[in-house]
C-alpha cells in the first residue's frame, strides 16, 4: 500500500482553490480524506489534543483512511531523550490511540540543534512502545542535523524497526536508507510555478519511487549512509507533501496519486 497526504488540513489558501469556496471548514477534513490516502497531523507536536478530537476525526474520514501524528516537541526536545519516558506515556494515553485503525506512523521529529548520541538515542528508542491497545506501533524519526549521517545512527533505527524519514529538502539532511519494514518520506520542493507542484518528471520519478519502496527497494539515486541493503520484502508506503510551496500541497499529493493508478 503507497499512502500519499499532505500535513494538517487547516489552512487559509486553500480555500477556495483545494477546498470548494462555499465548504464549511467543520467539513475540510471529510472533503480532503475523500482525495488524499493519509494526513500528517502536525497539531499534537505543539499541544495535547483530547481523546474527543482525534474521535471526531477517525469518524470524519473514510474506512480506509490512516492518519500519521507527530508526537509533542516536549519530548524530542527533551535535554536527555532516555529520561523521555514519562512525556512518551503521556502522549499515548493523551487520546492518540483512539483513532484505533486509522492510526498510522508516528512521527518523532527532532529539531537541528539536537545531536547524534548514540547511547542516547538508543535509549530513546527502546522507550518507544511497540504495541498498546492491541495494535501494533509503527515509529519514524526524522532527524535534522548531519550527526546523525553515520551508520551506528542507521544500525540503531534497524535494531528498533524504526523508519528514517526520507526528507527531500534543501535544507535537511536526506537519509536513504530503509530501515524498517514501512517507509516514511516528507517531500519538501513543492514550487509555485506548477500548478500540480512539482514538474510532470519529478512526479513520475517520485511515483516510481514509491513503488521501489514498496516493492521492497530504494529508488534510484537516493544518499545513502549503510550502503547495506534492506532485506527485499515488500512494504508500506507513506508519502507526504510537505513545506515548500504549501498551497500547491493539495495538488502535489493529488497529482502523485493518479501517476500511482497507472
Amino acid at each position: 500500500m503507497i499512502r500519499v497526504g499532505i500535513g494538517g488540513w487547516t489552512y487559509e489558501p486553500w480555500r477556495g482553490t483545494f477546498y470548494p469556496a462555499d465548504l464549511k471548514q467543520a467539513d475540510e477534513l471529510s472533503y480532503a480524506s475523500r482525495r488524499l490516502t493519509s494526513i500528517e497531523i502536525n497539531g499534537t507536536f505543539y499541544r495535547t489534543q483530547s481523546a474527543a478530537s482525534f474521535k471526531k476525526w477517525r469518524d470524519a474520514v473514510p474506512d480506509d483512511f490512516v492518519f500519521s501524528v507527530k508526537g509533542h516537541r516536549n519530548i524530542v526536545n527533551s535535554r536527555k531523550l532516555a529520561e523521555a519516558g514519562e512525556g512518551i506515556e503521556w502522549f499515548f494515553k493523551s487520546g492518540v490511540l483512539e483513532l484505533g485503525d486509522k492510526l498510522g506512523p508516528i512521527l518523532w521529529q527532532f529539531a537541528p540543534f539536537k545531536k547524534f548520541d548514540a547511547a542516547d538515542f538508543g535509549a530513546f528508542l527502546g522507550l518507544l512502545p511497540r504495541e498498546a491497545g492491541g495494535r501494533t506501533l509503527m515509529h519514524a524519526v526524522e532527524v535534522r542535523s548531519k550527526s546523525f549521517l553515520v551508520p551506528e545512527f542507521i544500525a540503531l533505527l534497524r535494531d528498533h524497526n524504526a523508519a528514517a524519514v526520507y526528507a527531500d529538502s534543501e535544507e535537511h539532511p536526506a537519509i536513504g536508507d530503509v530501515t524498517a519494514d514501512f517507509v516514511y518520506a516528507r517531500l519538501q520542493r513543492t514550487t509555485e510555478q506548477n500548478d500540480a507542484g512539482y514538474a510532470a518528471a519529478d512526479l513520475e520519478r517520485w511515483a516510481a519511487g514509491a513503488r521501489a519502496w514498496e516493492a521492497g527497494g530504494v529508488p534510484d539515486g537516493l544518499q545513502q549512509v549503510d550502503k547495506k541493503a534492506p532485506p527485499k520484502t515488500p512494504r508500506p508506503v507513506f508519502i507526504y507533501m510537505i513545506s515548500g510551496a504549501k498551497a500547491r500541497a493539495p495538488s502535489a499529493a493529488m497529482a502523485l496519486i493518479e501517476r500511482l493508478k497507472t
